[in-house]
Order: structure tokens, then sequence, then C-alpha cells
């Protein structure tokens, strides 16, 4: 009896063990593209380079930033946006080796052609912003088509 239940136990513990570690092939291939296109397109974007061209491959041609001002809801569209950037970049004073913005990904949540980003950036060691992208798929691939954030 004893040799019987020992590679039953065996077996049950490893489909046990692979049970809780599957995770489906397109939700990691989804998040890394996320990942990716956050990274190129936001970060470096819109904030480390200042780079309109690397913009304009992740947004949305109708994404928005979305802020609470009293009881109303702001809207900054994407074009402003942008044109800020090109300003600031434009500008004789923008350095890009003093424009370093650290950013972690706290969370990165897919779910079918949707997903959700919880993106904490930092600059010179400070915690300023928590920004929440919206995202989603299209037949070209991901795009962010809102951000909601806090600033610290």
């Amino acid at each position: 009896m004893k040799r019987t239940l020992l590679p039953v136990a065996v077996i049950i513990i490893g489909i046990l063990g692979l049970a809780f570690t599957y995770v489906p092939v397109e939700t990691n291939s989804s998040e890394i593209e996320i990942k990716e296109l956050i990274s190129k397109s936001y970060i470096h974007g819109a904030f480390n380079e200042l780079n309109p061209e690397a913009m304009a491959k992740g947004f949305h041609k109708d994404f928005a930033i979305f802020s609470a001002k009293g009881e109303e809801l702001s809207r900054y569209e994407i074009e402003d946006w942008v044109s800020g950037v090109k300003k600031r970049k434009g500008a004789g004073d923008f350095d890009p080796k003093k424009n370093v913005w650290d950013h972690k990904f706290a969370l990165v949540d897919v779910t079918g052609k949707s997903a959700i980003a919880k993106v904490e950036l930092s600059k010179d060691g400070k915690h300023v912003y928590t920004d929440y992208l919206s995202l989603l798929k299209f037949d070209t691939g991901w795009k962010i088509v809102a951000k909601v954030y806090t600033k610290h």
C-alpha cells in the first residue's frame, strides 16, 4: 500500500504545482508588448526624450488625460500634449541628461483586447506620479487610449 501511495502523492503534488503556475501565453506576450509600448512611447517619448514621433506610435489619436477639477472632469487632448512636448524640447534649456525619469510597472492587467497599466514615475529618486494607463488592442496593435494620474 505504501509503495502505491507514494507515486500517487507525487503525481498529485506535481499536477497541483502546475495548476497554480499556469499563465496563458497570450497574456504574457500582451504584457510584454504593453510594457515595451509604454517604455518607448510614454516614458521615453513623453518624458525622457520628449519625442513626439515615439508618442505617435503608442498613443491613439483620440487619447486624452483625464483629471478632476472640483466636480468637473478636465480633458487634456493628445494634440495639446504633443504640442507641449515639442515646445519644451525646442526650448534652449532642454538637457536629455538631466531629464531622466525612472519608472516601475506596479501592475499590468490584460483581459482580451483591453488592459490597464499602473506606472510609478520617479525623478531624482522622488516618486512624482502614479499613472493609470488604459490600453486597447486594435488591428494594428496596442494603443494607449486614456490616462488618469495622481501627483505625489
